[in-house]
């Protein structure tokens, strides 16, 4: 008998988007994921949890990662096996001591780390809103695609308990609070290949804000991406209520306030414009950040890059001095996740308060804010 090795489990289901077996991408572009971000504070910005999970099909891989900041340390754990060919663990969102409950769809997940090398998780998300279904994203360079994906943001709490060398934290949902999103679709993972033929024209830079927010009566969730001329390509900004009703918050306008001498952000205004015309003013602060390009796996990490096949069973823990000028040094020059608070103003929420995530990168240049070239800082 002929053994059909893509066929699996999931192939019982009537979930199919293609004439191929649910665990063979559509797509065969290497660079296929789908995968899973999710973050986690006590709203004091002493401690910040940054965690993902993925699934890359057409590399054979999957991996998880763990970020945790507390000071001047940043402390990440890593996960990495092989993917199963027929996809029989894709609804076991699980590698090694690492995985991923779906306990109620798009409402409550389980995220569990048994103890690692000194750290272990068990916490529960809640989410408060309804999920988002942002726009489409994508980038172009010459006539390549380098990233095509769609995903979904949603607000939240957590519960449960964090370990931390010994250190044992209670985690309750009237105080912890957190982000998440899942996106899949076409991004660089893996190992570096050939360059080929320069791009013409080179890249740049790009400039990229993105803002989930939560607050207690409704979640906002901003994208923003613009090229170095300030064109952009990329504009998301929508409130979302309990009932699922969902608002377009028009053309933000935005103002990033750096620290002097750095490319890294202290705080945001976001003015907005509510269907009936009203002026929504958001001022976010950070409270803390964690680089997602120091052993995150983001945007040309040396560590950990989302994809590569490090053997089977790969597991270990890599601590960070922030204080140290050879990490402190590249922070500036990728994407950064901030612990973000948040207050209202306008449109009958003045003074109101919020909490999520602060997310920004400045790439190069970006005429708007006066960043001439890769390694121009703010004043």
């Amino acid at each position: 008998m002929r053994e059909y090795a893509g066929i699996g489990p999931l192939d019982e289901y009537p979930i199919h988007q293609s004439p191929r077996p649910v665990a063979w991408p559509e797509s065969s572009d290497r660079n296929f994921y789908d995968r899973c971000y999710l973050n986690a504070h006590d709203r004091t910005g002493d401690l910040f949890l940054i965690t993902g999970y993925g699934v890359y099909p057409n590399l054979g891989t999957k991996d998880a990662y763990l970020l945790v900041r507390r000071g001047d340390v940043q402390t990440a754990l890593h996960f990495g096996d092989a993917l199963d060919p027929r996809g029989a663990d894709r609804m076991e969102q699980q590698v090694g001591n690492y995985s991923i409950e779906v306990l109620e769809p798009l409402r409550r997940l389980r995220l569990v780390v048994e103890e690692t090398e000194g750290i272990a998780v068990d916490l529960t998300w809640e989410g408060s809103f309804p999920p988002v279904q942002e726009q489409r994203h994508v980038m172009r360079q010459g006539s390549g695609t380098t990233l095509d994906a769609q995903r979904f943001a949603q607000v939240g709490t957590w519960a449960g308990t964090v370990l931390i060398d010994g250190e044992e934290l209670e985690v309750t949902p009237d105080v912890w609070v957190g982000t998440r999103d899942r996106s899949w679709g076409i991004r660089p993972v893996g190992e570096a290949v050939p360059a080929g033929k320069p791009h013409d024209p080179p890249f740049d830079g790009m400039w990229w804000l993105y803002l989930p927010l939560r607050f207690d009566d409704f979640a906002v969730v901003i994208i923003i991406q613009e090229t170095p001329e300030g064109y952009r390509t990329l504009n998301d900004c929508t409130r979302v209520w309990p009932d699922g009703r969902v608002e377009q918050l028009g053309w933000p306008r935005v103002q990033i306030t750096y620290a002097p001498g750095t490319r890294e952000p202290t705080g945001a205004t976001v003015t907005c414009s509510t269907p009936a015309g009203e002026t929504l003013v958001i001022e976010v602060t950070s409270e803390l950040g964690v680089a997602l390009h120091i052993g995150g796996g983001y945007g040309g990490d040396p560590d950990w890059n989302h994809g590569v096949w490090r053997g089977a069973g790969f597991t270990e823990r890599v601590d960070y001095d922030l204080s140290d000028p050879a990490v402190n040094g590249r922070t500036m020059f990728g994407v950064i996740d901030h612990v973000g608070r948040a207050v209202l103003h306008g449109a009958g929420a003045d003074g109101m308060q919020g909490w999520g995530l602060f997310e920004h990168a400045a790439l190069g240049r970006h005429d708007p804010t006066g960043f001439t070239d890769w390694f121009d800082l703010a004043p």
